[in-house]
């Protein structure tokens, strides 16, 4: 990257290996906050989406680091194929779902552009909304993940901005009445909790984010 400006080097694609890191930067994530996400699943769910959730990607850290896949759509797919295969509950499916058509979307290139991440991210979202049934304000984890993929675009800056949506769409859950899953068992009970699965999908687009800040961060470093 010698030479290139900062707003040049958000603009190089994404590799294999970064969406490795990525994923590997939200697994650390799910492992801080396990506890607070069963505890908020508690409220409103079977108390298990942390405990879930951390298994899940346990099992996709080893396997990326078992057999690292060669394309960033290969990684997505090998990840959703493990949190779908040990992820119990609705949330192994809807998360693998996520990753496999988000991959599927990217193909096999060797890279991506954050353009096309934003744009198969879109395509991934969209699966999961079909597959449950759900859309924004149902109080689900497309609270935090439509307003996520919107705000992907042709920068690593705009990494930073996805992950402030995801939050805030989390964060928005609170007041709702949930109308899908298993908190929609409570009706006006739900109100005033936060949604578990929008809080973890706000983890995954952190980590996003905090991963591409490492990678422009040692850029500058090393110029």
């Amino acid at each position: 990257m010698t030479g290139q400006t900062a707003d040049q080097a958000r603009e190089e694609p994404l590799d294999a290996a970064f969406f490795v890191r990525w994923l590997s930067t939200a697994a650390a994530a799910v492992e801080r906050e396990a506890d607070r996400l069963t505890e908020l699943d508690s409220a409103i769910g079977d108390a298990d989406h942390g405990s879930n959730m951390r298994r899940g990607f346990r099992a996709v850290t080893a396997a990326l680091e078992e057999e690292p896949p060669a394309s960033p759509g290969a990684v997505l797919a090998l990840a959703g194929r493990q949190l779908i295969s040990t992820v119990g509950g609705a949330s192994g499916p809807l998360y693998g779902t996520l990753l496999r058509r988000t991959g599927k979307a990217l193909g096999d290139t060797p890279e991506v552009t954050p353009a096309q991440l934003g744009e198969a991210l879109r395509v991934g979202v969209a699966a999961v909304a079909q597959l449950g049934g759900a859309r924004a304000g149902d109080k689900t984890m497309l609270d935090a993940l439509e307003p996520a993929a919107g705000a992907l675009g042709p920068s690593y800056a705009t990494f930073a901005e996805a992950a402030r949506a995801a939050r805030d769409g989390a964060l928005a859950t609170v007041p709702l009445q949930a109308r899908k899953g298993r908190a929609s068992y409570l009706g006006e009970r739900s109100i005033g909790h936060q949604d578990p699965g929008a809080t973890s999908s706000a983890l995954l687009m952190t980590a996003l984010a905090d991963t591409a800040g490492a990678a422009l961060t040692g850029e500058e470093e090393g110029r």
